[in-house]
Formats: structure tokens, sequence, C-alpha cells
């Protein structure tokens, strides 16, 4: 079984937040999610047969549609920790930094676009590693989660040139050097770290990924990985930690409560639309999408450390993680 982050205490000072009584809603969200997985790995699987702009298209209305909602649940990470201290304004407290911090990421893109990409990559190794391996584990995180990203360097170099180039709006026909020498260090960490015998739910995941980047292109497959592991897989664990997010009882109940932030992100992005370059309607599709999904990363993974930091103070001295005593 794939491992998940300890539980994080809520603050000592929090208040209890009521949890309202599910309705139908959460339930028919659950009961399509159950379906809509499955169908979305298929439909995503099958974007390979599709020319190349309209595989991207497809695609990306997928990790639209069912991928960026699971960051949309970052308010009620916060909100037990804010407001206790910030009442009604815990919000305006939590989302100007956030939409700071994103809104620097997005001109860092037209300033820098190659230093962006740099670290755009490099949050996405820590960020992925961290969701799927968990604290205490740092290869393991390292290899898990610079799979998505070393690995179409490996096998697919031009097409994630292509893909990177459109991104950047710079000419980029081969990949960076140093992407490359970094995706073959990272080869040879992950070959060293299998030695150590993975579980065999392990190794089956990170094989089929590793399959899946194999036969699909880039994009297709990063869209299985994101959609179809990373997303579901950060809306399960606050699902499974209601002292983390206490209003997301579970699954539906997460789908539910990430509509309204989902809603602004895709405004935001609407807005956006004009300010890009690319004439061809899929490209532009691409650069507008990576593009703030990075500027999103940067906020959602400082605020899962911050979250994270914050339950360690308020864990009593000798108690582990989930505020046992330790032995």
């Amino acid at each position: 079984m794939a491992r998940r982050p300890a539980p994080i205490p809520a603050p000592a000072s929090a208040r209890l937040i009521p949890v309202p009584v599910p309705g139908p809603w959460p339930s028919l969200a659950r009961g399509a999610a159950s379906c809509l997985l499955p169908a979305a790995a298929a439909l995503l699987a099958a974007t390979a047969l599709l020319p190349r702009e309209a595989g991207w298209a497809a695609v990306l209305a997928l990790v639209i549609g069912l991928g960026v909602p699971h960051g949309a649940l970052d308010g009620e990470v916060a909100k037990p920790f804010l407001a206790p201290r910030f009442g009604r304004a815990w919000f305006p407290v939590f989302a100007a930094p956030y939409l700071a911090l994103t809104a620097a990421v997005l001109v860092a893109w037209r300033v820098a676009p190659d230093a962006t990409l740099a670290g755009f990559l490099g949050l996405s190794v820590l960020h992925f590693g961290y969701e799927d391996a968990g604290p205490g584990r740092p290869v393991e995180a390292l290899v898990r989660g610079g799979l998505p990203i070393a690995l179409p360097a490996l096998v697919q170099p031009d097409e994630t040139a292509r893909i990177f180039a459109v991104v950047t709006d710079t000419a980029m026909p081969v990949l960076p050097v140093w992407w490359t020498i970094l995706a073959w260090a990272w080869l040879g960490l992950a070959l060293v770290w299998l030695c150590r015998r993975p579980s065999f739910d392990l190794l089956a995941e990170l094989g089929a990924l590793s399959l899946a980047f194999l036969v699909l292109p880039p994009l297709s497959a990063f869209g299985l990985y994101f959609v179809c592991l990373h997303a579901p897989r950060h809306m399960r664990a606050l699902a499974e930690d209601p002292a983390r997010a206490p209003r997301v009882d579970g699954m539906g109940r997460a789908v539910v409560l990430a509509l309204p932030v989902f809603g602004l992100t895709l405004l935001i992005g609407l807005l956006l639309w004009p300010t890009y370059p690319q004439a061809d309607a899929a490209a532009r599709l691409l650069a507008v999408t990576l593009q703030l999904l990075a500027a999103l990363t940067l906020p959602h993974l400082l605020l899962d450390r911050w979250v994270e930091g914050r339950g360690r103070m308020t864990t009593p001295a000798g108690a582990g993680h989930d505020g046992s005593r330790s032995e």
C-alpha cells in the first residue's frame, strides 16, 4: 500500500468546527468520482491516438477538470489554524499571500522562463515525492517524485522539449543539459533504491507509471499520474485526517468543498488567456495550464510545510505525529 503522510494535529487553540450532516451531494460526488477515475485513465491513454494538438487539448481538459481541484482545498487546510486567531477575516489573511506568490511565479515565467522552469521542476519533484512517500523517507521521495519529471527526459526528450518550448515561449530544440544530467542521476538513484526491495504494491505502482511514460506521449502520461494518482491521493489523505481539514470528512465532501475555489481558479485562467502570445489554441492552453500549475504549486507546497510545522508545535513533547505518547 502507498504510504501516507502522518496526520497533523490541530492547534491547541483551535475551535472545533461543527461538521454538517452530509446531504445527498457528497454521496453523489463520491459515486461519480469512483466512476470518473477509471474513465479518465482510459481517456488519457486514448489521447495517444489523437494528433498532437488535439491530444494536448484533451489531456489538459482532464487535468483542469479532475486534477486542479485538489489544490482548491488549501483553504480548508488553513482555516483551522487561521480562523481561531483572525475570525471572519481568516480567508483574506490566507488568500492575500497565496495569490501574491501565485502572481510572482506568473511574472517570473515572463521575466526568466528558463530559471522558472528549473524551479517548477524542482518543486514538483519535492511535492510529488512528499505526497507519495510521506515524511522521513527522503530517498524514496526523490525516486517517486522524480519519476514523472525525469523519465520523460530520458525516454522522449524531443517531445518533452517541444512541450516546454511552448510553455516557456522560447526556442528549445533539445532539453537543457542540466535536465538531462539530473534525469540520468535520478535513474542511478532509483536503481540503487530498488535494491532495497520495496513492497510489491509500490513496485506495481512505479512499474505501471513507468510503462505509461514509455508508451504514451509525455503529456498524456503526466496527466495520467496527476489526475489518477496525485490528485485523488491528496484528497483522500485530507479525508482520512479530520484534524487537518475538519470539514473534509470524505471524498465526496472534498469534491463539493473544492468547487468554489476551483471556480475562482478557472476565472483566473480565463483572465490570463488573452495575455499569452501563442496563436494556436492548444498551445496557449498548454502554456496557461502548466504555468498556472507551477504558480499554484509554490503556495500549495509552502502551506503544507507551514501546517505541518504548526502541527508539530502543538504536539506535546514526547508524542508522535498522531499525538500518541512514544515509548
